[in-house]
């Protein structure tokens, strides 16, 4: 019986994640070297276009818990039905998007079987019949090599590390459906309600993110209204005013908006925009850092980006260490100049 490489497809409401292809790419890397078969593994409620999809883009098997227990991501059953799958079907692997509901299942699923994990990965070979891993440690500024004993070994794998597989709708495969593991009554947690955010690209699976940080309150020609005297709320105006114009560019090249915990935590702009190691950790094409002088906490989230672009007054900022590119000058004039000629390039009014 060939090694079984599983590939967990992340999703909300069904629809699942792009992270969760990559994942399919990267179990299919591995079941090359190690002469396994790529298995996807998707537990929900209603997931059959998830299932075909997952067949389209690579996975030769998918083993599915389709029900209504599962229709909402809670923790207890979500574990509980993916250890016993496990147990009955033995993976070599199983590979997790390194999402927020990727890095718990993946955690409790661990501890359920008392199995190795490694996080946050950004590379893996195969040597003497062993997966190793590369991850960023110390904030990244280094990289390290590890390898987990036993099997399965559960890997969680950075968004964006790893290429996407072309889809093909005229793939199809073997279904294997396994059971819930918990009844309702049995399952503590309950959702009660979803409360939506502002919408716009999600920044971990953004292709190109533009931030802003501090710096986007610095502009003393702005004039708040006259209601606003206190210098902190002005401050804050301006910071809000400074991230509209981020907002503008990151439209034009439809990019997803970041911020620096500094502006976040001056009340700039919500938590959710925040890339660094208590935020977000990104890695996409394009990078533009408006008004950040590029702290290490800051760095630990974005340095791995392909191209960094850096606009901030400071030449001794130590973003410029990290930037492909880098403008001395102030972003007031620089980002709207930027936006101009990328409409204009990209064709947009």
């Amino acid at each position: 019986m060939s090694k079984q490489i599983w590939a967990y497809i992340d999703h909300f409401k069904g629809e699942p994640l792009m992270p969760s292809w990559e994942g399919i790419g990267a179990a299919q890397m591995l079941a090359e070297k190690l002469g396994g078969e790529v298995v996807a593994v998707i537990l929900g409620s209603g997931m059959d276009d998830a299932v075909q999809r997952a067949f389209h883009y690579g996975a030769a098997k998918v083993i599915v818990a389709d029900d209504a227990t599962l229709a909402d991501y809670r923790p207890e059953p979500y574990t509980e039905t993916l250890a016993k799958a496990a147990q009955e079907h033995n993976p070599a692997v199983i590979l997790f998007p390194t999402t927020t509901r990727g890095r718990e299942l993946a955690a409790m699923t661990g501890a359920a079987l008392d199995a190795g994990v490694i996080a946050d990965i950004i590379d893996m070979d195969v040597e003497d019949g062993k997966i190793v891993t590369t991850r960023p440690v110390y904030a990244g500024k280094l990289l390290a090599k590890a390898v987990a004993e036993g099997e399965p070994q559960i890997i969680t794998l950075r968004v964006r590390a790893f290429a996407k597989p072309e889809p093909d709708e005229s793939r199809s495969g073997e279904v294997i459906s396994v059971p819930a593991a918990l009844s309702e009554d049995a399952i503590a947690t309950k959702v009660v309600e979803y409360a939506t955010t502002e919408g716009g690209v999600s920044l971990t699976e953004a292709a190109i993110i533009v931030s802003g940080g501090r710096g986007v309150s610095n502009n003393p020609r702005l004039q708040p209204p006259p209601d606003i005297t206190d210098e902190n709320e002005i401050e804050v105006w301006r910071g809000k005013q400074g991230f509209k114009l981020i907002g503008e560019l990151a439209e034009t090249l439809g990019a997803a908006v970041g911020a620096s915990r500094a502006a976040v935590d001056a009340g700039y702009i919500p938590y959710e925009h925040q890339v660094g190691q208590t935020g977000k950790v990104v890695s996409p094409d394009l990078y533009i850092a408006c008004g950040i002088s590029g702290a290490i906490q800051h760095q630990a989230g974005m340095r791995n980006s392909k191209i960094i672009v850096a606009i901030n007054t400071d030449p001794e900022a130590p973003i410029f260490k990290l930037a492909r590119y880098g403008v001395v000058g102030d972003l007031w004039e620089i980002v709207p100049a930027l936006n101009e000629a990328f409409k204009k390039k990209l064709g947009k009014k």
